[in-house]
């Protein structure tokens, strides 16, 4: 398809990589030295389902290869934050549980090797595998990863059916709802009036497009990628901005990396704003055909 040539595929990969980094940079910059230097990872987020909610709503004015290059560069972005929080946000490793979940996921590809045909054993794997990941220290969103690349890939078209309507009506908006009740302070916008809510609004709207475009921009100046096809710059800085919809994610994200409910609210209040700027001004750019 549309990401099949290696210039073509690597170009979302780069994009994110970019639009990770710089986001945590110009919010370390501005929290350098502070209490909420924690919260570097937030703005590095970007929400995969608002994100392409908001190119959907575009219609023919985002080309389909520029959808397919967003659709890549939000999964990769969030595989990423993932990591991110395995790596930087979980609780103090545990060997034993560790061990148990690399035993669950030699089993699991085991069966997938074998072409062993799914069944309840395989959920009740993946329901092991994530309880032992929970007490292992590392976050447990990393078992629904790990559980799913071990599922047949013939298996998947299947699945996803299955899932979209329960996933989509039921558990993404219990998610979201779950992840926003927010308490406004007292002061109430002016909560938004220092260097932690500045990192997280620049990050976000600021750094996001820049850290996607500059790394676009590098890697197809030195001849390793290209741009999607029937796409033009004008629409990759558009496909930058819409990135910058952290929402669920980065609010995740902040309240793994603060326990202090005032300082949450806050984060989530930086976050809706961000993601709004970048809903609303996202639409503007790529509505307009240059």
């Amino acid at each position: 398809g549309e990401l099949a040539s290696i210039k073509q595929s690597i170009l979302p990969v780069a994009a994110a990589i970019g639009g990770m980094i710089v986001p945590a940079l110009i919010y370390t910059q501005f929290n350098r030295g502070t209490e909420y230097i924690g919260g570097w990872a937030i703005p590095m987020a970007t929400d995969i389902a608002f994100t392409l909610g908001i190119a959907s709503l575009l219609g023919n004015r985002v080309p389909v290869a520029l959808k397919v290059f967003i659709t890549a560069l939000a999964i990769i972005d969030d595989l990423g934050a993932i990591v991110v929080i395995a790596l930087f946000y979980g609780s103090q490793l545990k060997l034993f549980y560790l061990l148990l979940s690399g035993v669950i996921i030699l089993i699991l590809l085991s069966l997938q090797k074998n072409k062993v045909k799914i069944g309840w054993y395989t959920w009740l794997l993946g329901i092991l595998l994530w309880y032992t990941m929970f007490n292992s220290g590392i976050h447990a969103t990393v078992a629904g990863v790990l559980f799913a690349l071990t599922i047949p890939v013939n298996k998947l078209p299947e699945l996803e059916m299955k899932f979209h309507t329960p996933v989509y009506f039921i558990i993404m908006p219990l998610f979201a709802l779950a992840n926003t009740a927010i308490i406004l302070p007292e002061s109430g916008l002016n909560a938004l009036n220092n260097t932690f809510s500045a990192g997280i609004i620049a990050g976000l709207f600021i750094g996001k497009p820049m850290g996607i475009c500059l790394a676009c921009y590098w890697m197809i100046k030195k001849k390793w990628a290209q741009l999607p096809n029937h796409t033009n710059w004008h629409q990759m800085i558009g496909a930058g901005i819409l990135a910058g919809i952290g929402f669920t994610m980065s609010i995740f994200i902040s309240m793994l990396a603060f326990s202090e409910n005032t300082t949450q609210d806050i984060a989530k209040i930086a976050v809706l704003v961000s993601s709004v700027f970048s809903m609303l001004i996202g639409y503007a750019w790529m509505a307009i055909k240059k």
